[in-house]
């Protein structure tokens, strides 16, 4: 674990940890880069960014196809690349240890499938922005009272905006990050239902355009995401 040498070192990661939250509730949209690989990432987030996309989560594998010291070394060239251009994270983080890589890489916040206590220690530890998975409101309390900052509600679309609206109505104090089915024209629902942002993979970094490389189509991809936000 993560240990602050003084109390100004806590008081500065306090500071950047809510600039963080405050930059996703500002742009709401987190792009998932998930399988791309490793000698297309700067390219990629490249055409992301120049669509308007500010906040990129680079996930861990699951199944251990991609390393997690891999993975982390993608997220450090991302980080060292873009500076305070775009804010970089980790997604699909599932132990203490990935945390602690991600946090050495240069990440600023952490995303994962489910609530593990952990996870959202280490964290907080490391002063990254905590936004853990979940999906009843038992769940989503469960995080929050952990230290979440944001709580991950996948897969969203399940269940559709009528639930996250029913949610937000005794839960108005937890931050919701929809993800999972996303997309352009769906978003504004959950905007008036109540989330503060959203998690979106291959509808904007689509596997067809990676694979072709064409980084012009990813651009006019996420521009369409974020000309939703901006039209408020």
């Amino acid at each position: 674990m993560v240990k602050f040498t003084n109390y100004n070192q806590y008081e500065v990661m306090r500071y950047m940890r809510e600039q963080i939250i405050q930059e996703i509730e500002k742009n709401k949209i987190i792009t998932i880069l998930r399988g791309v690989p490793a000698e297309q990432v700067i390219a990629v987030a490249e055409a992301l960014y120049q669509g308007g996309i500010r906040l990129l989560e680079v996930t861990y594998s699951a199944d251990g196809s991609v390393s997690d010291t891999e993975t982390a070394r993608m997220i450090g060239h991302l980080a060292a690349h873009f500076g305070e251009k775009m804010h970089i994270g980790a997604g699909t983080v599932l132990t203490a240890r990935q945390v602690r890589l991600t946090h050495e890489a240069g990440g600023c916040f952490i995303i994962s499938p489910d609530t593990c206590p952990e996870v959202i220690r280490e964290t907080a530890a490391c002063g990254m922005v905590s936004i853990p998975g979940a999906l009843t409101p038992s769940e989503i309390t469960a995080a929050h009272r952990l230290g979440a900052d944001l709580v991950k509600v996948f897969p969203v679309t399940q269940l559709g905006a009528g639930y996250i609206k029913a949610v937000k109505a005794p839960l108005s104090h937890v931050r919701l990050l929809a993800v999972g089915g996303i997309d352009e024209k769906n978003m504004a629902e959950y905007l008036a239902a109540g989330v503060c942002g959203f998690g979106v993979g291959t509808n904007i970094v689509s596997k067809a355009l990676v694979a072709g490389r064409d980084y012009s189509g990813i651009t006019a991809l996420a521009k369409k995401y974020t000309e939703v936000i901006g039209r408020g």
